[in-house]
């Protein structure tokens, strides 16, 4: 949902830009939900250094983290909009706008993390970054957002039956929603910020992220069982909102793009220690984390998922290239 109040209390980099202040001045603003010293949020604040180094000063990057500009799903019109700058999502909640972002975000649709990098990183992810052009935003590049297990309050998860019953927050996105819905679990869209009051209160059981997420925002606090078993390794987006992007000259996009390029290597490796780092302190906190799972009945469950979401021939031949990439 789009809020006014959220857009007129953001519009400052846009508005440097409309008026016309010179490039000298130009600080892009950039959304992230995650606090300061996440890895997508350090990525970005990384792609700013390089930015201002490759426009000799003239363009520079300021993170607002935290959701201080509001979550993930509101900040999409924002940007469109171009009342925030740049701004840095989980491809689940572009699924309802750019029909692309769809197949990434399949359960099981990577067969690991690196398969994920391998594939987003060539052609076809070039083909998804430009199918965000026509809805108002120029997509710069992929990050890692790991992959996506889940965790609860009240009992381990070792076989599909252990889901039965048990309600999981989901992300606003409705393939989130049907993957929960084939694993015979139920769904609950809810905003990210809310959801550790939402398990600590009993209306929902768990929710479902990567392991810094889970770290972070302290739900293994009041969610101490976390189950590996991947379900969803759905990679980060950087966009630029479309108005900023035209008001850029050739040189400065070309800038902008070679930075958030050269800022992916940045983010995977401080995301790779993160995850490490986050695993350890939550077992040490009194987590269980549970490794030993058959993923097979998960994915053979998801059978409608697919059925519903690659509904045409262009997302069935995307979904095959994919799996055929090594």
């Amino acid at each position: 949902m789009f809020h006014f109040s959220k857009f007129v209390a953001t519009m400052g980099a846009a508005a440097l830009l409309a008026t016309g202040v010179s490039a000298q001045d130009m600080i892009l603003r950039s959304s992230d939900t995650h606090p300061d010293g996440y890895p997508t949020v350090e990525a970005v604040k990384y792609m700013g250094q390089l930015l201002e180094r490759y426009t000799d000063g003239k363009i520079g990057i300021e993170v607002a983290h935290s959701a201080q500009l509001g979550e993930e799903a509101d900040t999409i019109e924002q940007t469109r909009f171009g009342a925030i700058d740049l701004n840095r999502i989980s491809l689940g909640p572009f699924n309802g706008l750019v029909p692309a972002t769809r197949i990434p975000s399949l359960p099981y649709i990577f067969r690991s993390e690196a398969h994920m990098r391998t594939v987003m990183d060539g052609p076809i992810g070039d083909e998804i970054l430009a199918a965000f052009e026509p809805f108002d935003l120029i997509g710069l590049a992929f990050y890692d957002g790991g992959s996506r297990s889940f965790y609860n309050s009240k009992k381990p998860i070792t076989s599909l039956d252990d889901l039965k019953g048990l309600k999981f927050r989901v992300m606003q996105s409705d393939i989130f929603v049907d993957m929960v819905k084939a694993l015979g679990a139920d769904a609950v869209p809810m905003p990210y910020g809310e959801v550790y009051s939402a398990i600590q209160t009993g209306v929902i059981d768990g929710a479902e992220n990567n392991p810094p997420s889970y770290d972070t925002s302290g739900h293994y606090e009041v969610a101490g069982y976390y189950t590996f078993d991947q379900h969803l390794i759905v990679p980060e987006i950087l966009v630029m909102s479309k108005m900023t992007w035209d008001k850029l000259s050739a040189d400065e996009q070309a800038a902008v793009k070679m930075a958030a390029k050269n800022s992916v290597a940045y983010e995977r490796g401080a995301w790779d220690s993160q995850v490490l780092a986050s695993r350890n302190k939550v077992a040490a906190a009194g987590s269980e984390i549970i490794t030993e799972i058959d993923k097979q009945p998960f994915i053979d469950a998801m059978g409608p998922v697919y059925e519903k979401y690659v509904d045409s021939p262009e997302l069935k031949d995307l979904v095959a290239r994919i799996q055929a990439t090594k």
